[in-house]
């Protein structure tokens, strides 16, 4: 094993050295057991080794950055002298910096060594649940793997933080086969610190492998609603989410100025019944961020709070650039905790609508606006799932859709990366063939 803290050490050495007046250096060292499946079958098991060393410097005020995936001396030496002279050939910038001393710690987690066979019995379990339970799934790129890293983030300051972690990861893709009838791709995946749970019961597996069967029996939807109820799964909490973040809240779009939050602080943009976190300390999440890529010391914060926006997406360059407060860490590790009302119940108060899966569309214009393909989808009609539905085309407003909530479900779904529910919303238009 590769003594990451002298590699570390090192690096900062060669950056003083070159006269540098702040660097943050990044060591990551990664151990990969991975189980790799054909046609429903084991078929490879194989261990990976990943290196890197991120390095940023700062040399009167400009800012260079490298990165590299060779830990030996003279790859070190050339990376140092790299990011060196893509700092002094950047330009000038006032606000560049990085955190004050923090407290060092020492972070680590119960699934740092991982138990190989237990983990192994546990996809093999899932494998012939799979295989009985559901004749109508192929499965394809199917991936099980135990991830051990260690890791050491240092500055010029005299932080330091060493993280030694480790989890387990899962991710099936799979189609419903009948015959003629076949589905599109699916996806689901998620990571975990232990193996108590059969995996065929974690995150929301079963129900996609469920919905993944019925659409074998889809139909095309006709017509066109005009203020249609949309039910978004939490795949697609998160797709939009993202968006809202990047169009609302992101260091970009604060500093140039875009936002159409950016008046909105402190202000509703939400349903009171929506708060949104962001977290560093949930025990759902499997590698939550520990130091944000300034140099502090990540802590959770509500983004949005009963639907009160709390603060902007801004890492400390973007705060000084415009003056607003630094967010507490940089990670998207989001938690939206379950509302009170049920699955069912969502289903029933909707008229008219779908149950959307996946939303395929481009990038939402900057004032929020957004159109595609809901995937994966079920329309409803008078409180009931009809039928499963084929390319049916979506579109509305995302801010838009933040204020007009219906329902959060009080199921969530956990996947180790995020928390979060159903969540139906009004105002979107639907349009068929």
């Amino acid at each position: 094993m590769k003594d990451i803290k002298a590699i570390a050490q090192k690096a900062e050495n060669e950056l003083r050295k070159r006269g540098v007046d702040a660097a943050h250096i990044a060591v990551a060292s990664r151990v990969t057991h991975e189980f790799n499946i054909a046609n429903g079958e084991f078929s490879l098991f194989r261990t990976l080794f990943d290196d890197s060393l991120a390095l940023t410097a700062f040399k009167d005020n400009k800012k260079g950055s490298v990165g590299i995936n060779k830990l030996d001396d003279v790859s070190i030496e050339n990376a140092v002298a790299d990011c060196v002279k893509s700092a002094e050939s950047g330009v000038a910038d006032e606000c560049y910096g990085i955190a004050p001393k923090q407290e060092n710690k020492t972070f680590s987690n119960r699934a740092y060594e991982g138990d190989i066979d237990t983990f192994f019995a546990r996809s093999k379990e899932l494998l012939e649940t799979i295989k009985a339970n559901y004749p109508k799934i192929k499965l394809s790129d199917t991936v099980f793997s135990h991830v051990k890293v260690d890791k050491v983030y240092r500055n010029t300051n005299g932080t330091q933080a060493d993280t030694h972690s480790g989890y387990y990861s899962v991710s099936l893709g799979f189609s419903g086969l009948d015959g003629e009838k076949t589905t599109s791709m699916n996806e689901a995946s998620f990571s975990t610190l232990d193996l108590d749970t059969p995996f065929i019961e974690m995150s929301d597996i079963k129900k996609q492998l469920d919905d993944t069967v019925k659409q074998l029996d889809m139909r095309a939807f006709s017509g066109k609603i005009d203020d249609g109820i949309v039910m978004l799964s939490p795949a697609c909490v998160a797709q939009f989410l993202g968006d809202i973040l990047s169009n609302f809240v992101s260091g970009a779009v604060i500093r140039d100025k875009t936002s159409i939050w950016l008046d909105k602080l402190n202000k509703q943009v939400a349903d009171p019944r929506l708060t949104v976190r962001f977290s560093t300390d949930d025990p759902r999440l499997v590698a939550p961020q520990k130091y944000t890529g300034d140099g502090f010391l990540a802590e959770s914060y509500n983004l949005i709070e009963n639907g009160v926006l709390k603060c902007f997406c801004l890492d400390l360059f973007n705060a000084n650039k415009t003056g607003y407060e630094r967010a507490k860490n940089t990670d998207t590790d989001v938690i939206i905790e379950g509302g009170t009302a049920s699955y069912e119940d969502m289903i029933k108060g909707i008229k008219k609508g779908l149950i959307v899966g996946y939303f395929a569309g481009g990038q939402p214009g900057t004032n929020g606006d957004f159109s595609g393909v809901a995937k994966n989808s079920f329309y409803v009609e008078d409180g009931k799932i009809v039928y499963p539905v084929n390319e049916v085309m979506i579109n509305g407003n995302l801010a838009s859709l933040l204020m007009n909530i219906k329902d959060i479900s009080k199921e969530v779904v956990s996947d180790g990366d995020g928390v979060l529910p159903y969540i139906s919303v009004g105002g979107v238009v639907i349009s068929g063939k």
